[in-house]
């Protein structure tokens, strides 16, 4: 008899849902389109590379300039990977659907698990927010229209953002700092990934897990947040968006999700290779708050 793991799923079940690369056939075209896109952002719009704004070596981010008038609302991401792969260099491509609609995008770069652990691979997030607000106005940026969304790991990293009391970080923050925030397929509940194969790696224990699965924590933030998933990644990451939606939905924060019809964990975020996709658009609109 085999025995299950987490909720119903065994370990080869439970791996499948976890392994998002090997699940979709598409998945050498889908990050092929990211990095020519991100080509394309980086030889079209004007930006800043490798932007320091800390002293370690990740500490680092692009800036895709908007076009019009100073001073521009602000964009920043958060790219996906698991914590453990990617850098910003490849998602450039998400400044197209803002950029040319006068919102500035910035792509943070932030240290891999398992070269640091989550706390401080949170903590340079952050710090990155806080140069962001800081130093808005040497890049034509807004400080007061700053809105986030992340993929994958980037959407939990989003989450942790919202859940971050910005005054007590440095005096110096508004509380509102961040105006909204989407996560994209993102993750909230880390117990199952601890228990997956991305394990190995990553090498969660429970406690880690469970500190920073955001599903289970209170919001500090009113929103908006809008998650979304993709109808055909897997039911594991559909619950994962769909529950923290609803857990933060019902403790006052204005959460709203989407499951993306016949879309799956890449093809959701190659939505913002098109500007004028469902997912672009709606993603603009937070910028309006």
């Amino acid at each position: 008899m085999i025995s299950a793991v987490f909720r119903d799923y065994d370990q080869k079940a439970l791996d499948l849902e976890y392994d998002n690369r090997g699940r979709f056939p598409d998945t050498a075209d889908c990050k092929a389109a990211q990095v020519e896109g991100s080509d394309e952002a980086k030889n079209t719009f004007d930006c800043q590379l490798d932007i320091r704004f800390g002293p370690d070596n990740t500490d680092l981010l692009d800036i895709y300039l908007a076009e019009g008038d100073t001073p521009n609302p602000i964009h920043v991401f958060f790219h996906g990977g698991y914590w453990k792969s990617n850098t910003k260099n490849d998602f450039g491509f998400v400044a197209k659907p803002f950029v040319p609609h006068g919102i500035t995008t910035v792509v943070v770069e932030y240290p891999l698990i398992p070269a640091v652990r989550m706390n401080k691979l949170i903590d340079r997030c952050r710090a990155a927010m806080n140069w962001v607000w800081q130093n808005a106005d040497s890049f034509g940026g807004n400080r007061d229209k700053i809105t986030i969304s992340g993929h994958s790991a980037g959407g939990h990293i989003t989450a942790m953002m919202l859940q971050t009391d910005w005054p007590t970080y440095s005096n110096e923050l508004p509380k509102n700092l961040v105006k909204a925030g989407c996560s994209i397929s993102g993750v909230s509940d880390l117990e199952p990934v601890r228990l997956s194969f991305q394990n190995d790696e990553l090498q969660f224990d429970k406690n880690e897990a469970a500190a920073f699965s955001t599903l289970y924590m209170e919001p500090r933030h009113p929103g908006p947040f809008l998650g979304v998933a993709g109808g055909i990644e897997g039911p594991e990451f559909i619950r994962q968006t769909t529950e923290l939606m609803d857990a933060w939905g019902q403790k006052g924060m204005d959460a709203k999700c989407w499951i993306m019809e016949g879309k799956h964990h890449f093809t959701t975020i190659n939505q913002y290779l098109d500007a004028a996709s469902d997912l672009s658009r709606r993603v603009r609109d937070l910028t309006n708050i």
